[in-house]
């Protein structure tokens, strides 16, 4: 931190003024003048908070997209096709047993499967080369999609949470004041909270595989010298394949969490690929924080956009991938090579 400040002062001060009107903006009372040109505080306070969940979504989707393709370099376009996936198998589980928490096991074991398959008959015959890859995942997705509407169709799902997550939470924000002096609180649904807190478990516990155990070390060993680790005696293709699993697992567990707080339907895939794809580049590729910052930048500039820039709310999220490429081309946490 102190390093990043020595070395950018001027892009210390405006993120400190940022976070401090950030932190003012929820905490504080809004003066009337204020609200003028801001509006009501309860609009404000909800769209920050849809988009931090809308951030833990994106997140989830992103972080095993950063696995596949930030950290092992494999071109995977077809990781919105198992999103979409993993969201429609979740919905025939938690329809069929009644049970919300099995779904994301479930998905998250056959959509790891298809990522094994993936890896083992596409990608490992086609390392290094991107073209290829890419065009390859391209006609993959597009069969997916396919296939999904034919056996779905093109209705909207939703996944219905349980009871003990269905309704609002008072949160201790003040939105506005009462005549007589009285606070009116926040209201907020229990399960993008939720689903929010699991996102940063998820996160950390992906951080802490990398970061601090053998497993982790093997994976960036194996992404920096993949001949001079294989001649340890390590099995690094097998190391992958676990990856590649994991990553899309997650991208399956994204989809039980997407049909839950929105709903599943034709064109989602293409969605989150393209928010996969903006969330990686400015979090920096193969960093599991720069992907939770850059899904926390991109949820929150979409829910802005949306109610202050309702006309400009798509063209925001991409001008801020457009300065950060042409600021720090690695990414916000992305390694200079």
């Amino acid at each position: 931190m102190r390093s990043f400040i020595n070395r950018q002062p001027i892009w210390s001060l405006i993120i400190f003024i940022v976070l401090a009107f950030f932190v003012w903006a929820i905490f504080a009372a809004w003066p009337p003048g204020f609200e003028d040109v801001f509006g009501k505080k309860k609009v404000f306070l909800n769209a920050f908070f849809n988009g931090i969940t809308l951030g833990a979504l994106y997140f989830l989707v992103a972080s095993g997209f950063t696995l596949i393709f930030g950290l092992m370099k494999n071109v995977n376009l077809a990781h919105g096709s198992l999103y979409m996936l993993g969201g429609y198998i979740g919905y025939g589980v938690a329809v069929t047993t009644g049970w919300w928490l099995l779904s994301f096991v479930v998905a998250f074991i056959v959509v790891g499967l298809l990522g094994i398959v993936l890896q083992v008959v596409v990608f490992r015959r086609m390392e290094g080369e991107d073209l290829r890859q890419t065009l390859v995942t391209i006609g993959i997705s597009i069969v997916l999609a396919d296939l999904m509407l034919w056996i779905w169709g093109g209705n909207f799902y939703q996944i219905l949470a349980p009871e003990w997550l269905s309704g609002p939470v008072k949160l201790p924000l003040v939105t506005a004041l009462k005549s007589n002096g009285e606070a009116v609180y926040l209201t907020y649904p229990i399960v993008r909270l939720v689903i929010f807190l699991g996102a940063v478990v998820v996160g950390v516990l992906m951080w802490l595989a990398l970061n601090r155990t053998r497993v982790g070390m093997l994976i960036r060993a194996g992404v920096d010298d993949r001949d001079m680790l294989s001649a340890t005696g390590v099995r690094i293709q097998r190391v992958f394949v676990l990856v590649f699993a994991f990553g899309a697992g997650l991208a399956g567990i994204a989809g039980v969490v997407g049909g839950t707080f929105q709903s599943m339907a034709p064109g989602e895939d293409t969605r989150f690929l393209l928010a996969s794809l903006v969330v990686v580049i400015v979090g920096g590729m193969g960093s599991i924080p720069g992907a939770a910052v850059g899904a926390l930048i991109i949820g929150l500039a979409e829910q802005f956009g949306s109610v202050y820039f309702p006309t400009y709310a798509v063209v925001l999220t991409f001008l801020i991938m457009v300065v950060v490429l042409a600021f720090r081309p690695q990414g916000l946490f992305g390694r200079t090579r």
